[in-house]
């Protein structure tokens, strides 16, 4: 996917005579600590959804970052956790997968929680990996300086860093200093990728997950993972509107009824905001038709599973 209004740089000519690098850098890190809100953040648009839900990313996603003298491609991955289903099992191994491809990890964490057995269970697996691992302390603005120090210290005698970076995405805090210090584990290389393209998410794929990104908002904790959305039809018509037909589902009858809401509120609702992100994503005016069918214990069934795109081939 390219950028929707790319704006060609001319390089400075210091950038021109220096040696350019590039390469692979996976984002991890326990669920909701961040990692979305980063990428999306450092690339400057909204490709991964974000929810203060866990596990809310279930792919590996790559998102792709130019710059005069670098371009790095960024892997944001599902949080590794320990999966209770099968949904769970593919979002792990998506997530530890990407760890043998890449460059560089960045392991984030949230400064505003304790190291626990989440964070260690992903330290036990970086043990095996030989890629440099530069810890991101988000969220530091939440915190109070002075608390920042004994949280490094907590990780740095667990894990033997490469670098040590305090940041927060919301905040674009020290995101200069984190890239610096990516820069310094990528190899020389050339250019992968065109300039103005952000992302190999094809536009329904990250459509699809807008849609749902509203629907875990407005549910809360009524339906936590439940959701799967799956765009039917995208086109665009005569008048350059974008019409999008698109189905919700759900794995009960009752979780049907929450979507649909009173007279059809809650959908209405879930239509309305994703539109909005939608619609400044292609930069068309977009018609968005959702419908909601139920699909039942679908995280659980291989068949579903793989036409909702998850599986071995990905």
């Amino acid at each position: 996917m390219e950028k929707t209004s790319p704006e060609k740089k001319q390089q400075p000519a210091a950038a021109k005579k220096g040696k350019h690098k590039s390469g692979f850098i996976a984002v991890i890190g326990r669920p909701n600590v961040g990692k979305s809100t980063l990428v999306n953040t450092l690339i400057g648009q909204k490709i991964a959804i974000m929810s203060d839900k866990p596990q809310t990313t279930r792919n590996r996603i790559m998102c792709v970052l130019t710059q005069p003298d670098a371009q790095i491609v960024f892997l944001d991955t599902p949080g590794i956790h320990k999966p209770k289903h099968k949904l769970g099992e593919y979002m792990v191994k998506a997530a530890e997968g990407t760890l043998k491809e890449v460059d560089a990890i960045l392991f984030v964490v949230d400064a505003t929680q304790k190291l626990g057995p989440g964070e260690m269970y992903i330290l036990e697996r970086l043990q095996a990996t030989k890629r440099p691992v530069i810890l991101v302390v988000n969220k530091i603005d939440l915190i109070e300086r002075e608390q920042a120090l004994p949280i490094i210290a907590h990780y740095t005698s667990k894990y033997s860093f490469a670098g040590v970076v305090p940041i927060s995405a919301m905040e674009k805090m020290n995101l200069d200093g984190l890239l610096d210090e990516v820069k310094g584990y990528l190899p020389e290389g050339p250019q992968y990728y065109p300039e103005d393209m952000i992302t190999d998410q094809p536009e329904r794929l990250i459509v699809a997950e807008l849609i749902r990104e509203k629907a875990l908002h407005l549910t809360r904790d009524e339906i936590p993972h439940a959701i799967a959305v799956d765009v039917d039809e995208m086109t665009t018509r005569p008048n350059e509107d974008v019409y999008i037909r698109a189905t919700i589902y759900v794995e009960r009858d009752s979780q049907k009824g929450i979507i649909i809401g009173a007279k059809g509120s809650m959908l209405r609702e879930i239509g309305a905001l994703a539109r909005t992100d939608i619609q400044n994503l292609l930069g068309s005016r977009v018609f968005l038709d959702l419908w909601v069918k139920v699909r039942k214990d679908w995280r659980d069934r291989d068949g579903i599973l793989r036409n909702f795109g998850f599986g071995d081939e990905r």
